[in-house]
């Protein structure tokens, strides 16, 4: 296929029919069949030999390569992975010799870049200045796939840093990848900063991703790619190996086209890692599929969080209809939630965020393989200005160099953040509002509809509900709620620590009862006459 430019889009749609037939056509037949493959379904496949796991790589390489690389362009996947066919070979002789077979056998999953990798991968986090990382090890999450039969298909471009370096980043740009682009329309945003996780799994280019949030950065790229995200309570899954902005919020999790396939990819990542205490609650908690059940709203009572609405009327309307189906479910809406000092808490959480990222960024860089040059978040600003020309071409490191004047996590200043933080979201917070309301889970819109991306400006965020979950450290799930204009919104359920189980009842319930995703359709911008 001939390398498209993005001038060449103008026409509206870039002929999705013919590009389709060429990306799913191969010798001797179709590929039809693996178009947005569940993961279930995928097993069974290749249990049975009616598909390999080599074969089903090969459809997604090809796909990347036609959309990806050529076509719309998405820049989703900053990196294959050299040896993917050959771990793919692997799985598919095991199958063959009657080998005990794990979760995800011959599963080819997409890994965001900030997470380490000790192959022939980079581990960026975007950035040219980490382009030569070679960690010693895997992330421990990775070595968790691996062990469930995983093929690491790739690492996937992002938001640099994890959006945490400008003002005015433009979610999805990486001095490594360049800028991620939504399928829904090639114009705007993809979000972040798991951006390329969300627009891969969007666009078919593999079956399932993993992201990374601090506050919104697996919810809102999901929510805005028409896909399901899951964050996971902070310390369920192992942070050590990830390329850092906060441990009191940084956490991965699954990103998948339906509840389902996220709850399949989300067991097999925990697990207790000694690198990571917080993961000591987590050694049991490791199958959610039990919790696929189709009628979980019956009876459950959802706690409506409206102070996170009324940012854009096309998803006011749409987050009614949601409540509307919720209700007709047999949930009961109790709908006097509110959650207070947000402007404080706001504050506070910047001041943690800046004070952890010095420290934590600072510990990973002494020991991730890399250079001195770029060892420590003092060096790393001085390597961006250096080669300001590549590494900051539209915005800067201002918050970079807002953290590095910050002390040591024992400065007073942090520790009163820290406390004001758990205060707001947790006591005062979602704990409080939970056991007060008797409430199974509360529920808000995940994002408004995606903005134009603009290099220029920075984000034109419009509002979103990720904050509380997020800085409590709490989970939250979200899965497609309909489209404003064409492009996705999502609804978010979030509650309690380690509330996993309960959430994913109520989305997986929610998403069978309303099925509201579509495939993108790849349009150069959204055509507000058709």
């Amino acid at each position: 296929m001939e390398r498209r430019t993005f001038m060449q889009l103008s026409a509206g749609t870039i002929g999705l029919a013919g590009l389709e037939q060429q990306v799913r056509a191969k010798p001797g037949g179709s590929r039809q069949h693996l178009f947005e493959l569940g993961v279930e379904q995928a097993l069974e496949s290749m249990r049975k030999g009616e598909l390999s796991s080599v074969e089903l790589c090969q459809y997604y390489l090809d796909r990347i390569k036609a959309l990806d690389e050529s076509g719309p362009e998405l820049c989703s996947v900053l990196e294959l992975n050299p040896d993917a066919l050959a771990q793919a070979a692997d799985a598919d002789r095991m199958i063959k010799n009657g080998a005990e077979l794990g979760p995800l056998h011959g599963l080819p999953v997409l890994i965001k870049a900030n997470i380490a990798t000790a192959d022939r991968m980079g581990s960026s986090a975007g950035s040219i200045a980490l382009h030569a990382s070679r960690p010693p090890k895997n992330a421990f999450l990775i070595d968790q796939l691996r062990r469930a039969g995983a093929v690491i298909l790739g690492k996937t471009n992002l938001s640099e840093w994890a959006n945490f370096r400008s003002t005015r980043s433009s979610s999805g740009w990486s001095s490594l990848g360049g800028q991620t682009r939504n399928p829904y329309s090639l114009d705007r945003t993809p979000c972040g900063s798991s951006s390329g996780s969300g627009v891969a799994v969007a666009a078919d280019l593999c079956m399932l991703a993993i992201g990374t949030e601090t506050d919104g950065s697996i919810v809102c790229p999901s929510g805005i790619n028409g896909i399901v995200g899951i964050k996971p309570t902070v310390g369920l899954v192992s942070r050590s190996g990830i390329v850092p902005i906060s441990h009191s919020q940084d956490t991965a999790g699954p990103m998948a086209r339906t509840v389902a396939d996220a709850v399949a990819l989300l067991g097999p990542m925990t697990g207790f890692d000694p690198e990571d205490p917080a993961t000591q609650e987590a050694k049991s908690l490791r199958d959610y599929s039990k919790h696929l059940i189709t009628h979980a709203l019956k009876g459950a009572k959802i706690g409506v969080a409206r102070q996170f609405v009324d940012f854009h009327p096309g998803v006011s309307e749409l987050f009614q209809k949601a409540l509307e189906d919720l209700s007709a479910a047999g949930a009961t809406l109790v709908e006097d939630i509110e959650f207070k000092e947000m402007d404080v808490l706001n504050q506070a959480e910047f001041e943690v965020l800046l004070y952890e990222f010095k420290h934590d960024l600072n510990s990973y860089l002494a020991k991730a393989g890399v250079s001195g040059e770029i060892g420590s978040l003092e060096a790393l600003i001085a390597y961006n200005s250096k080669f300001a020309e590549k590494t900051m071409p539209w915005f800067g490191q201002e918050i970079f160099e807002m953290a590095q004047k910050k002390g040591p996590l024992t400065d007073a200043a942090y520790l009163k953040a820290l406390a004001t933080c758990r205060r707001i979201t947790r006591d005062d917070g979602i704990d409080r509002v939970v056991r007060e309301q008797q409430l199974d889970a509360i529920v808000a819109p995940t994002n408004g509809p995606a903005w134009k991306i603009d290099w220029v400006n920075g984000d034109h965020y419009l509002g979103g509900s990720s904050t509380m979950a997020a800085v409590s450290g709490y989970p939250s799930i979200t899965v497609p709620c309909g489209y404003v204009s064409g492009l996705p919104v999502g609804i978010s359920f979030f509650g309690r620590a380690y509330s996993e189980g309960r959430l994913i009842e109520l989305g997986y319930s929610y998403e069978q009862k309303t099925q509201h995703r579509k495939p993108p359709r790849f349009k150069a911008f959204v055509d507000l006459g058709s």
